[in-house]
């Protein structure tokens, strides 16, 4: 693909999404290209997460707890691990490339570059993480009768 399309992926992304397209070309440069066929593994849950994928085309199964049946699929424009770009975390879930798969890879040392560069990246991600932490909050809450 062109770099003009990965950037159109990339803009896809939530956490890119409002950035102009000189820091969307700087992730797009640096960014590490991965092709997989059809039941590689991309990552193993569990694993230290040094880097976030975004899908650029093709499907990929979310697989957790060592079950074999995807509990979800990820498709272009997804960003997986997106937390991996901030700070160190192990993969909460197995990714297989369903077919085709084509993906960047995005190091944090590329993200923290890119925060040094555009600063509102920065403000951007403090929000998606906020954002994040209540999400969760509000659904643990929503479970404590269970556990009452």
């Amino acid at each position: 693909m062109a770099l003009a399309d990965d950037i159109r992926v990339l803009s896809q992304a939530p956490v890119f999404s409002s950035l102009p397209d000189d820091a969307l070309r700087l992730v797009a440069f640096g960014a590490e290209k991965k092709v997989l066929s059809g039941g590689q593994v991309l990552f193993r849950e569990g694993a230290p997460a040094e880097s976030a994928y975004i899908v650029v085309s093709g499907r990929v199964a979310i697989v957790t707890g060592g079950r074999g049946e995807p509990q979800g699929f990820a498709g272009p424009g997804t960003l997986l691990s997106e937390l991996a770009l901030i700070t160190r975390v192990e993969r909460k879930f197995t990714a297989v490339a369903e077919g085709d798969l084509e993906v960047l890879r995005i190091a944090r040392a590329l993200f923290r570059r890119l925060m040094e560069e555009y600063p509102q990246v920065a403000v951007i991600a403090e929000a998606r993480i906020r954002e994040n932490i209540t999400r969760l909050a509000a659904e643990a809450g929503a479970m404590q009768p269970r556990f009452g």
